[in-house]
């Protein structure tokens, strides 16, 4: 199986991006031979990949735990199974989805061990796009974010801002959103159960020209596209002011006209 494979040419690389998984040498041999073979025994399975039985039989142990292959005995003699391919998609997401959990305790432990304000500007619209979806790493249950639509429009666009939205609905996550109606150039992203979004129309006396969320100990800014930057503040004293004036601006904003819905956090 692994000359086969590479007989067919650098392009494919299995090795080097199973390498990138943890998958590499022994580990990588046996995986490949098992893959291959669909069912033999330990001895077999040792024997084409060239490697001592005991060393195979522990390396083999390993792809085990990781869900890679299984051993079905029959009689005295232990036969390997590797799983279908599929397992390893499963893999990643699993150690995707273990990471997703403790980012926020660790982006919470970062540059706070002194006490000092952590502040990083992300220059033109790949900092945009940076800046924006750092916002979903807080572990709030619940953003604060004051939008200017025409501004992000043109930068991230429509198309980055649905990615982004769908991902926030789809971690849970509610969008308490102020905007202004001089600043809304289409009637779209109302309140909504659903995509957990509550959404509220600031008074006419006051625009908002900049877009602003508020998560964790962070305060992101997101520029106008002439402009065109992205600021990270991450200070728990300056989020908590700036949480404080959000909540202000609030009670003075007014609904859009679908019925009110209920946060997590019972407010309406």
């Amino acid at each position: 199986m692994v000359g086969a494979l590479r007989r067919w040419g650098t392009t494919l690389d299995i090795e080097g991006k199973l390498a990138r998984i943890g998958i590499t040498g022994s580990l990588y041999k046996l995986y490949l031979t098992a893959v291959g073979l669909g069912g033999a025994s330990v001895t077999a399975v040792a024997a084409k990949a060239g490697l001592p039985r005991t060393t195979a039989h522990d390396a083999l142990a390993k792809l085990e735990a990781e869900g890679l292959v299984r051993f079905v005995d029959h009689g005295k003699r232990r036969f390997v199974v590797a799983q279908e391919p599929g397992i390893l998609l499963e893999r990643l997401e699993a150690r995707r989805q273990m990471l997703e959990d403790v980012m926020p305790v660790l982006r919470s432990m970062y540059h706070h061990e002194s006490g000092q304000p952590n502040v990083r500007f992300h220059p033109g619209p790949e900092g945009i796009r940076t800046t924006l979806w750092d916002t979903l790493s807080g572990g709030d249950k619940v953003l604060r974010a004051t939008l200017s639509m025409r501004e992000l429009m043109a930068e991230p666009g429509l198309e980055e801002m649905e990615r982004y939205l769908q991902e926030r609905a789809r971690r849970g996550i509610w969008l308490r959103v102020i905007r202004s109606v001089e600043r809304d150039i289409a009637p779209i992203w109302p309140s909504s159960q659903e995509l957990c979004r509550e959404l509220r129309y600031a008074p006419h006396a006051h625009t908002l020209s900049m877009t602003c969320f508020i998560y964790g100990n962070k305060v992101c800014l997101i520029s106008s596209a002439r402009e065109s930057y992205g600021l990270i503040i991450d200070s728990a004293e300056f989020a908590a002011f700036q949480a404080s004036m959000f909540d202000a601006m609030w009670n003075l904003s007014t609904p859009d006209t679908e019925p009110a819905i209920l946060t997590p956090d019972g407010e309406g």
